[in-house]
């Protein structure tokens, strides 16, 4: 009984057989996908418009490279949240004061001042940071470790995220298509606004755990946080100024900063684990195997996260909108993943389960992944150098999106699966973010392609990049036997 009891608010059926908090959490997260979907949705178009038209009037492959680079930042700065609920503030307060700073850029971009739109991406991006780690920790906190319904709130959890991506780019898209942009960006804050007050009103329905600080820094510890506060923003600076010695402008060199420290981080990351004399001879096999795997990983974000950039502009500039009698809007498109996850979820987690210990291994289903994420790119080339000019039918992006679902049913849950079972003991947490960063990578990569890549036909672009991710899918299926020589003594998840 002692191991096993509940805290009150764990207690009571109240959610769908879970407890109240359950509730809570799945709205906050429905409203604060919404919101940053929502955002996400429009923000190329809004970049690369015209000032006449209400955009920024920014180049077209340097605004694709900034909505790269920002999802980007998002992960790096899932870091920074991780870390302050761990030694500093605890889950709850990161969440609250990350909702703030959300909906706070928000306000900014719809601000119809340009100067307000970069402060406004830039707060969003800290505050999604601060929160997008913390709300699946809350959601942890709701059971005990033996609690039965723990799978089953994490999987009803998840839902919230998909229901909010859903829908958040037809709502903006009509604001936009009526009101302007800033309406659109309007509809993002009050979204986030909901999620806060939501979040408020049910304060009491979590757990206790989600104001604990599970490390907390000591004093000596704590004298030392505005130094490193200080340094890690000279380290942007230096990192700005550096790249500013081979770009022409302050965004262009924002880029590059942000690239350089995803590829710091991550190599800081593994080195660290390396290196430690906490980690055993087995983890340290563990950690090789595992790190193939990460690599294939980027390859396959560095593609499936140009969704709204790339592709966005793919749905704006090169496909025919009309559908029968429906005009289609491009934002859309945004649309088709989440609906995809939600119908397929459940058919390959059931396949994963049936093949249990059989073919396909882990190192095989990330392999499949990288491979289907080039192959959306390759179908991709393929229909931008038949149709010509905004004729490709929409079934065609459609299909683009529906391949990469499938890719990232094959990667994502397994990564983060295989992340949680091969990390050092002493690196549990950390594992995770390093998953993360290889998100961060891939779209730091992605950016400076499409940078690099600027003067190259559609066609092109996107071939070469789906040929990278074919290539390394089938390295990694041939390095498939020595990576699972390597983790076949590790959780059975990993297998």
């Amino acid at each position: 009984m002692s191991s096993a009891t509940t805290s009150p608010n764990r207690q009571g059926a109240t959610f769908l057989g879970h407890p109240r908090g359950l509730a809570t959490l799945f709205n906050v997260e429905l409203w604060e996908r919404f919101s940053y979907y929502g955002m996400r949705a429009i923000l190329l178009y809004y970049l690369v418009d015209t000032v006449a038209n209400g955009g920024l009037g920014v180049e077209d492959s340097l605004g694709q490279a900034v909505v790269t680079i920002y999802g980007a930042a998002v992960y790096l700065l899932s870091i920074v949240g991780g870390w302050a609920a761990d030694r500093l503030i605890g889950a709850r307060r990161c969440v609250l004061y990350g909702g703030v700073v959300i909906m706070a850029g928000h306000l900014c971009l719809a601000v119809p001042v340009a100067a307000f739109s970069w402060l406004g991406i830039a707060l969003v991006a800290l505050g999604t940071g601060l929160l997008k780690p913390n709300t699946a920790t809350m959601v942890g906190h709701l059971y005990t470790a033996r609690d039965p319904r723990r799978d089953s709130g994490f999987s009803i959890f998840y839902m919230s995220v998909n229901f909010g991506a859903f829908f958040a780019p037809f709502v903006v898209s009509f604001l936009r298509n009526h009101w302007g942009y800033h309406a659109g960006f309007t509809a993002a804050a009050v979204g986030m606004a909901i999620a806060l007050a939501l979040f408020v009103v049910g304060r009491r329905s979590v757990a206790r755990e989600s104001d604990v600080i599970p490390n907390p820094l000591k004093d000596n510890e704590r004298r030392r946080v505005p130094l490193l506060i200080g340094g890690s923003i000279l380290l942007v600076v230096a990192l700005v100024g550096l790249a500013r010695l081979w770009r022409s402008s302050l965004l262009e060199a924002s880029i590059d900063a942000i690239s350089l420290l995803s590829v710091i981080a991550s190599v800081g990351y593994f080195v660290a684990m390396f290196r430690s004399p906490k980690v055993t001879p087995r983890e340290r096999s563990h950690l090789r195997a595992y790190l193939p795997m990460w690599l294939a990983a980027v390859f396959f974000w560095m593609i499936f996260e140009q969704a709204a950039g790339k592709m966005a502009d793919f749905a704006a500039n090169r496909t025919d909108l009309s559908l029968g009698g429906l005009h289609v809007q491009p934002e859309w498109f945004q649309s088709v993943n989440p609906v995809a996850i939600v119908l397929l979820a459940p058919v390959m987690a059931a396949l994963w389960s049936r093949r249990a210990g059989r073919f396909p291994s882990t190192p095989a289903k990330f392999a499949i992944g990288v491979a289907l994420g080039g192959l959306s790119f390759v179908v991709l080339s393929a229909a931008s150098a038949h149709y010509r000019g905004p004729s490709a039918p929409v079934f065609v992006l459609a299909g683009v999106f529906l391949i990469q679902t499938l890719g990232e049913l094959c990667l994502s849950p397994v990564g983060l699966s295989a992340t949680s079972a091969l990390a050092p003991v002493a690196f549990g947490s950390q594992a995770m973010s390093l998953w993360y960063l290889s998100s961060a990578t891939g779209q730091s990569l992605a950016a400076q392609l499409i940078r690099a890549m600027a003067g190259f036909s559609d066609t092109q672009f996107y071939l070469t990049l789906g040929l990278m991710a074919l290539v390394v899918g089938v390295l990694l299926f041939i390095a498939a036997p020595w990576v699972n020589r390597h983790i076949v003594d590790a959780e059975p998840a990993a297998r």
